[in-house]
């Protein structure tokens, strides 16, 4: 497959970033939602960058899962040509997209990284065609492309860690780069890491335990949804309070 420039090279610093981590040290990857957004955090010093499907939603006027994928894929190129640092995309559940042609859009909009979720329309889909979904994907793709397989058990309702385990290990075996059991709760961590191979990717929020805190529970990377988003909004809120 040819590569845009500097795909190579981009995917090879992401893989690494998610291996070798120490405890307690997790790869923390912020959500940009415009080129603005990305510069700021690459500015600060960020590794990576790893975009939210519904923070760029939401800048775009739209509610989650409902931007098109061409305004999807030009807000992610705007994203990726702005930094010089590696980025993954959330790309929901791959708009209906043959994986060979998922593969070169996400390519051709500057990504080296992707979530794929396994849930649509608030139903779980089924986990073994996901999992050829994300093989399929995987073959498309080769090494070009860090596989983040979202498992959204606990986001409809799923209380217990033992359904999540088994569609990560499903999603392992077909390819997957990492896992990402959104939503999962603490107490749920301990035997996530347990039973999952590789890289384990939680969400932080607001009112959960620190990033350090998620990392010596065994997380290897941090994202935080459109959580940055909603943070910058309620100080701008904040700051025009205060114009009058």
């Amino acid at each position: 497959m040819v590569n845009p420039t500097g795909t190579a090279r981009g995917v090879e610093t992401l893989r690494a970033l998610h291996h070798g981590r120490a405890p307690g040290d997790p790869l923390v990857l912020p959500g940009p939602w415009d080129a603005a957004s990305a510069r700021t955090l690459e500015a600060a010093g960020t590794p990576a960058l790893a975009t939210p499907s519904a923070g760029i939603a939401h800048s775009l006027g739209y509610e989650d899962g409902q931007v098109p994928p061409e305004e999807m894929f030009a807000a992610i190129a705007r994203i990726t040509r702005s930094v010089s640092v590696p980025v993954s995309a959330d790309i929901e559940g791959g708009y209906g997209l043959a994986p060979k042609e998922l593969v070169e859009r996400l390519l051709a909009a500057g990504a080296v990284g992707c979530n794929l979720e396994d849930s649509a329309d608030g139903a779980l889909k089924d986990p073994a065609e996901q999992a050829d979904f994300l093989a399929a994907v995987r073959e498309a793709a080769g090494a070009d492309v860090f596989v983040n397989a979202r498992v959204d058990t606990f986001l409809r309702g799923v209380a217990e860690p033992e359904p999540a385990i088994e569609r990560a290990r499903r999603y392992v075996a077909a390819g997957a780069d990492c896992v990402y059991p959104i939503l999962a709760p603490v107490d749920a961590v301990p035997a996530l890491r347990a039973g999952i191979e590789g890289p384990l990717n939680l969400v932080a929020k607001p009112d959960g335990p620190a990033v350090r805190e998620l990392g010596e529970l065994g997380a290897t990377r941090i994202t935080f949804g459109p959580g940055l988003l909603h943070a910058t909004m309620g100080a701008l809120t904040a700051i025009t309070s205060e114009l009058g």
